[in-house]
């Protein structure tokens, strides 16, 4: 059975982690909470993250769920309160938290069987789904815990993007580079839309000492894509960990991946 009740933070760090019960996000509370950080492990599905958090204990790490809904409003701000009452800070918030909605990758036996959408034929409706969780979930998740990431002494942020958001890629691609590029309409323009709000957040934020970056995680095997990327999720989390580690001297807004910054 998972407590409801948080530890001290002290002088640790204090990390919550979105979408976290599974996948890329799974792997960054892990090695987050090897390093000694109280993480905070986000999940939507109290089951799904009690059994992720469980499976966290058993291996003797500092691990705690947090349930939340970052499409929800009222789920939010449930948790920023629980967070404030407990805890009182949050030096790292990760918002991982994500969904691919367009293209079959389920029923692909391997990455060439993998068949789009054309742009023109994906469905208002998945741009609203798409952009709900991985732009305006985002944005929510930074708003309500700002007020905590304050308290902290060298807070960051990091908002999980894609190297599928790079308007620079799209635009040699545009252009005719022959570089690996699947063109989502709905996916790759909510991450380049969170690129977007990301740098805003960096310019009002410069002052404050908090970092915000965006980090892409490579193309990982995840059940977001049936597992057909080339990277482990533990590959993948390190890009996002590296973010999470950096002090108050450290980048902000910044597109980052394993080997280095990202052109927008």
């Amino acid at each position: 059975m998972i407590k409801d009740g948080f530890p001290a933070g002290g002088d640790r760090d204090i990390v919550l982690v979105t979408g976290a019960n599974k996948g890329i996000g799974f792997e960054v509370v892990r090695q987050l909470a090897e390093t000694g950080q109280v993480v905070l492990l986000g999940a939507r599905n109290r089951k799904l993250g009690e059994t992720a958090t469980e499976r966290l204990h058993a291996e003797g790490l500092d691990v705690h769920l947090l349930e939340i809904d970052i499409t929800d409003g009222t789920s939010i701000a449930v948790a920023a309160d629980r967070v404030q009452r407990q805890l009182g800070r949050v030096d790292v918030l990760i918002n991982n938290a994500g969904i691919l909605l367009e293209g079959d990758f389920d029923n692909a036996g391997n990455e060439e069987d993998v068949v789009l959408p054309l742009p023109s034929s994906v469905s208002i409706d998945i741009v609203r789904r798409t952009f709900s969780t991985n732009t305006f979930g985002a944005i929510a998740m930074i708003n309500a815990f700002l007020p905590l990431l304050r308290k902290a002494k060298a807070a960051r942020i990091v908002n999980v993007s894609s190297r599928l958001a790079s308007l620079s890629l799209a635009d040699r691609v545009c252009r005719g580079s022959d570089e690996t590029f699947l063109a989502l309409l709905a996916y790759n323009s909510s991450k380049a839309a969170l690129n977007a709000a990301t740098l805003q957040y960096a310019i009002e934020l410069r002052e404050s000492g908090i970092r915000i970056n965006a980090a892409d995680p490579g193309h990982c095997a995840t059940d977001i894509n049936g597992h057909l990327g080339d990277r482990s999720p533990a590959d993948a989390a390190r890009a996002i960990v590296h973010l999470a580690g950096c002090d108050s001297a450290g980048p902000t807004g910044i597109f980052y991946g394993e080997n280095g910054a990202i052109d927008w």
